[in-house]
């Protein structure tokens, strides 16, 4: 349990850090370090990452750094998609699910090592795209339990004319609005098959993931961001190459 809530600080840490990329760590926590079975952990981690996002898109909107048209125009659509994902998630073979996080995993790496390449807003809202975009992430959110932030920031730049400072704040209330939805059609399922969540350990590594978060920060405003990013790319691809190795293969 100790190595999970070390495991939950560095999750919070990383968000802090980069404002994306830290929840697909979720899942791995779970998994290896909670020991919780693999369809437990993935609806588990859309629940902590709910709360998480919550919590940093509530400081994100005291400080007015969170475009609400674009919470609903993005997040309803990924609600949507998310209860879908969630409701294949929960019946298909969970090595596909795992699979898929490896994938998004190797993405998510390749993403914050090269870093945001994409900062200049367009010009104006592609109001169609983005509600395609919100369904497709939510879907992929639902699905294997990550939070999508390194997909959802982008496209608020790149299709919904935001710049970077407020798209990352308002990725933040997306995130906990679709994550809660996957969880809640993930909860009612596995229910009635009969299975159980860990309360504690889910509202334990939640909490530590909350004050991870707020070290992230701190430390994000003394070390070279860039150099944390390349590490942290790293250490997701060797993070992808485990979970592959130890639960799909």
């Amino acid at each position: 349990m100790i190595q999970a809530l070390i495991g939950a600080v560095l999750i919070g840490v990383s968000l802090g850090i980069f404002g994306s990329g830290g929840s697909i760590l979720t899942v791995p926590v779970l998994l290896y370090l909670a020991k919780m079975p693999a369809n437990i952990a993935i609806a588990s981690s859309l629940l902590i990452v709910a709360f998480i996002s919550l919590f940093g898109g509530l400081l994100s909107a005291r400080k007015k750094i969170v475009s609400w048209r674009h919470v609903w125009l993005f997040g309803v659509p990924g609600m949507v998609g998310a209860y879908g994902g969630a409701w294949l998630g929960a019946t298909v073979d969970t090595r596909i699910q795992l699979l898929v996080f490896v994938v998004l995993m190797a993405i998510a790496a390749v993403m914050m090592w090269r870093g945001r390449q994409t900062t200049k807003a367009a010009s104006e809202v592609k109001v169609f795209r983005v509600i395609i975009d919100g369904l497709v992430v939510g879907a992929i959110t639902g699905f294997v339990g990550v939070g999508g932030g390194f997909l959802i920031v982008p496209a608020l730049v790149l299709l919904g004319g935001l710049p970077m400072i407020l798209a990352i704040g308002t990725s933040l209330m997306i995130i906990a609005l679709k994550s809660f939805v996957g969880f809640a059609k993930y909860y009612s399922v596995l229910t009635e098959q009969g299975l159980t969540f860990d309360w504690g350990v889910i509202g334990m590594i939640t909490v530590a993931g909350i004050v991870g978060s707020f070290a992230g920060a701190w430390i994000s405003a003394r070390l070279p961001r860039e150099k944390l990013q390349k590490a942290f790319a790293v250490f997701l691809m060797i993070m992808a190459v485990v979970v592959l190795s130890q639960s799909v293969l």
